[in-house]
C-alpha cells in the first residue's frame, strides 16, 4: 500500500518537543498527532519514536509516513482509578486490589464513592452492552487487597456458594501491636454483635457465628515491639481479623475500633489498619479452573516492617 511521506530537518536554532513539529508538518489538532505516534508514523533520525514529548535538537530530522486512505485515532488512555487497580478480567469477573479508605459496598454517607460504585462506572465505559458489578465478599474501608467481583448474578451466586462452602483461599498480611510468642496458632470462636455494632466473642455458640483464624509468625520486628504475621481465613466473619487479634493482646496497628489504646504506634503514621488481602484463590465459576493471585504488601506496611526489623 503507498504511503505519504513528509520529512522535515531541524533547521538551526530551532529545538523543542518532537510533537510540535510534527503538527505544524501535518496540520493535525493534538490528538490526531498523538493518533500518529501510537501507530508507529513517526521517526526521529531514522528510528521510530513512541513518546511524543520526545525533544529534538538542530540538525534532527523527523519522518511522518502515513497511509492515505487510513483513520488515525488516538487509543483510549487506560483507566485509571485511585480507589482500585485490576488484577484480572474476564468476561465473568473482576479481580482487583483495593486501596484503604474505600468502602466496598455503599452505605447511606457515601453511597456514591464505594468500590463498587467506582467498578460499576469502569464497566460502564462500555456503553449500552456495559456489564454489571455484584459483590461476592468484603474488605473493611480501612483494609487494602484482592477482592472478586462478579459481573452476572449467576456468576456471583456460583463464586457466593464457594465462599459459603468455604473453598477460597484468603491470606491476608498484618501488622500486629507486641511480639507474638508462638509462632503459630489458631483462633476460635463466635462472633456477636453489640449494640454499637463492635463485635465480640463469646463461647456461646447461639449468640453469634463461628469464627476461625489461623496465623503465622512471618517476621519478629524487635526493633518495633511489633509482628509481621501472615492470617489465613478459615471463615470470612466482618472484623474477624481484629477482633481475634485485638482480643488476644495484639491488635491490629492503626485501628481505631479496637484495641485502640495498643493499637497506636509512634512508626505507624498512617490513618489506615495495618492489614493487606495479599493472596486470594479460587475456582473460576465459569471455567472451574483454579485462580491464584497475589497482591505485594502496601508501601506504608512495607515501610514499617524495614524499620522495624
Amino acid at each position: 500500500m503507498s504511503t505519504v511521506e513528509r520529512t522535515l530537518r531541524i533547521e538551526p536554532g530551532q529545538h523543542g518537543r518532537i510533537d510540535r513539529f510534527v503538527q505544524s508538518m501535518t496540520g493535525l489538532t493534538r490528538s490526531g498527532v498523538r493518533a500518529l505516534f501510537a501507530a508507529g508514523c513517526v521517526t526521529l533520525n531514522g528510528k521510530r519514536v513512541d513518546e511524543d514529548f520526545t525533544r529534538v535538537k538542530e540538525g534532527d530530522s523527523v519522518t511522518v509516513r502515513t497511509e492515505p486512505n487510513r483513520r488515525y485515532v488516538e487509543p483510549a488512555k487506560p483507566w485509571h482509578d485511585s480507589g482500585f487497580k485490576i488484577v484480572h478480567e474476564d468476561k465473568d469477573v473482576l479481580v482487583v486490589n483495593k486501596a484503604a479508605f474505600v468502602l466496598t459496598v455503599p452505605t447511606g454517607e457515601r453511597s456514591s464513592d464505594s468500590l463498587m460504585d467506582r467498578v460499576a462506572k469502569y464497566l460502564a465505559k462500555g456503553g449500552k452492552d456495559r456489564q454489571r458489578a455484584f459483590a461476592v465478599h468484603r474488605l473493611d474501608r480501612g483494609v487494602s487487597g484482592l477482592l472478586v467481583i462478579a459481573k452476572s448474578d449467576e456468576m456471583m451466586r456460583k463464586l457466593r456458594d464457594q465462599f459459603a462452602e468455604r473453598k477460597p483461599r484468603r491470606l491476608y498480611v498484618g501488622i500486629v501491636a507486641g511480639l507474638l510468642d508462638k509462632p503459630k496458632g489458631t483462633f476460635e470462636s463466635y462472633l456477636a454483635t453489640a449494640i454499637n455494632l463492635d463485635r465480640y466473642s463469646t463461647d456461646e455458640e447461639g449468640q453469634g457465628q463461628h469464627a476461625i483464624t489461623h496465623y503465622r509468625v512471618q517476621k519478629l520486628l524487635t526493633k518495633a515491639d511489633a509482628t509481621l504475621v501472615n492470617v489465613e481465613l478459615e471463615t470470612g466473619r466482618r472484623n474477624q481479623i481484629r477482633v481475634h487479634f485485638a482480643e488476644a493482646g495484639h491488635p491490629i496497628l492503626g485501628d481505631p475500633r479496637y484495641g485502640k489504646r495498643e493499637s497506636s504506634h509512634p512508626l505507624w503514621t498512617a490513618k489506615r489498619l495495618a492489614l493487606h488481602a495479599a493472596m486470594l484463590g479460587f475456582d473460576h465459576p465459569g471455567t472451574g479452573e483454579p485462580m491464584h493471585f497475589e497482591a505485594t504488601l502496601p508501601f506504608e506496611m512495607a515501610k514499617f516492617v524495614r524499620f522495624g526489623a
